[in-house]
């Protein structure tokens, strides 16, 4: 299946459904089944002891994911997250980006699953790695 929404056309869904946050994430790459996220952090985004928080990190994987499966179904904003699970393997560096590698495992006509790998940008070792599934509405 080809490329429904490319890198254009999912910021500026992000900017019209999603306005409070569009400006704290930037679309590095978009492929077939894949793609790479940025969150760009800021004080707003750590937790006590000066790293990035899990919310932060989760919020990262979930949009990800989201945009991964809006690139080949087309602009549905009402898909949502129906499960995740996420593990926080290292602290990631608080002064750094951090960079989400999405693929998609499966798109099916109503649920997709996502892989997710974040890294501080710059360095190789993953700081944490999600799972998610969503639920895609009927077109």
């Amino acid at each position: 299946m080809p490329l429904t929404m490319d890198k254009a056309a999912l910021d500026a869904f992000l900017v019209e459904q999603f306005p409070q946050v569009a400006e704290e994430f930037v679309i590095d790459a978009v492929e077939e089944n894949a793609l790479k996220l940025r969150l760009v952090v800021s004080e707003r985004h750590l937790r006590p002891g000066g790293t990035v928080s899990g919310p932060a990190m989760f919020g990262l994987a979930d949009v990800g994911v989201y945009l991964a499966i809006l690139a080949m179904i087309g602009p549905r904003a009402l898909a949502v997250t129906t499960n995740c699970s996420i593990d926080f393997l290292r602290k990631p560096a608080a002064e750094r980006d951090l960079l989400a590698e999405v693929r998609l495992l499966k798109l099916g006509r109503l649920l997709a699953t996502g892989d997710v790998l974040l890294h501080s940008v710059g360095r190789d070792a993953p700081v944490a790695r999600a799972t998610l599934t969503y639920a895609i509405p009927p077109a």
